[in-house]
């Protein structure tokens, strides 16, 4: 598809204060090691700042990855997390999200290579369900480099997918008309998804299609949709109302589409 949204995740590696940071950092720099020799390097992001409880330091991550470019985030749990800092994060990121935590290397490294990113990853889960804050978690959110890099490249097209709603805008036609969302169906579930839509009634459409009869672009429609049917052209002469209806059409979206990028009807 042609408007499918390009996506940047920006991976940002956390830390509390009474474990070592150099842990995190480490466990970063493996995940973004094993993401990129497996999946594209271009999808992801290595934020440098690793967040170690203060709000200052997720002030300056959040900074970094935007001004990086990044629609998306993925917040590392390298150790036990600052809970507070790294829901703010989510928080305060416009775009879709992401929560995973490292796993125990091994059994004989558990006093200073011991992070506790699982249970940091419950208390994260917790503080952000508290916070009312909306992020992907997946099954089992807890595992090695490789399997947090399988993890995220799973979350590309979610992501995607959200970035794509969040610029959609809808035009519809029907029996409200604009600007009267007193008497307009359920589509509350559309805002929750961030999509915009623009109702208007039957007779804003047939009021516009009447105002391109004529229209001197009809002719070339008229020729292109008979090269595209060719000998499945059974009825010739409706292909003028339908060009009529196309030019409409287009010109609608040209005009309202406002802010969005993606727009259907």
């Amino acid at each position: 598809m042609n408007n499918m949204p390009k996506t940047k995740i920006g991976i940002v590696a956390v830390s509390r204060d009474c474990f070592p940071e150099s842990l995190s950092v480490t466990r970063r720099e493996a995940l973004i090691k094993a993401y990129k020799e497996k999946y594209d390097p271009e999808d992801i992001y290595e934020c440098p700042v690793c967040i170690v409880e203060s709000e200052i330091h997720m002030v300056q991550a959040l900074e970094d990855i935007k001004k990086a470019g990044c629609d998306a985030l993925v917040v590392y749990l390298g150790n036990f997390g600052p809970e507070i800092s790294e829901t703010l994060l989510a928080k305060h990121f416009d775009g879709p999200k992401m929560f995973v935590a490292a796993a125990e290397e091994s059994g004989e490294n558990l006093l200073d290579g011991r992070g506790d990113a699982y249970c940091g990853m419950l208390n994260a889960s917790y503080n952000l369900k508290l916070r009312n804050i909306k992020a992907y978690i997946p099954e089992y959110p807890v595992g090695t480099a490789e399997e947090c890099a399988d993890m995220i490249h799973e979350f590309l097209p979610i992501a995607r997918t959200v970035k794509a709603l969040s610029e959609l805008k809808i035009i519809s036609f029907g029996p409200r008309p604009l600007n009267f969302l007193a008497c307009n169906a359920p589509i509350k579930p559309l805002y929750d998804l961030g999509i915009e839509i623009e109702e208007n009634s039957e007779l804003d459409l047939f009021e516009a299609f009447n105002q391109h009869e004529g229209d001197e672009r009809i002719p070339a429609i008229i020729k292109e949709m008979e090269e595209e049917l060719g000998a499945g052209n059974k009825k010739p002469e409706i292909l003028s109302k339908l060009a009529q209806y196309e030019l409409t059409l287009k010109d609608w979206i040209r005009d309202h589409k406002g802010y969005r990028k993606y727009v259907t009807i």
